[in-house]
């Protein structure tokens, strides 16, 4: 069964940009919202240095890392390209109008 957090609402992203929530674990949430209105959470770390990816920029159903332009696939984390290396996803849901992402694992296992 999976737990989920209420982060708010679509309006609360700004489209084709993000926003970060921290969950009580140790990583820092980024959430997407892309041209098209999908919404999209991954841990706010390019995989190449660690790079904030929620003030990258969004592109289609990717974000480009700030610090190096790597491009990473919103849906699975993935770099694109040359560039190899995975970012965390966090699975997120839309219901009655809220966004709502699962809570990470490893705040499973220590609540």
């Amino acid at each position: 069964m999976t737990d989920w957090i209420d982060i708010g609402t679509l309006a609360d992203i700004p489209q084709r940009g993000a926003r970060t929530v921290r969950t009580g674990g140790e990583k820092e949430i980024a959430v997407f919202r892309t041209g098209d209105d999908h919404v999209f959470a991954l841990v706010n770390e390019c995989p190449h240095k660690k790079g904030p990816l929620s003030q990258g920029i969004v592109h289609g159903h990717s974000v480009a890392c700030p610090l190096h332009n790597w491009t990473i696939a919103l849906k699975t984390g993935e770099a694109q390209g040359a560039d190899s290396g995975c970012t965390p996803t966090i699975a997120v849901r839309q219901e009655d109008g809220r966004i709502l992402i699962a809570r990470p694992v490893a705040e499973k296992a220590a609540a």
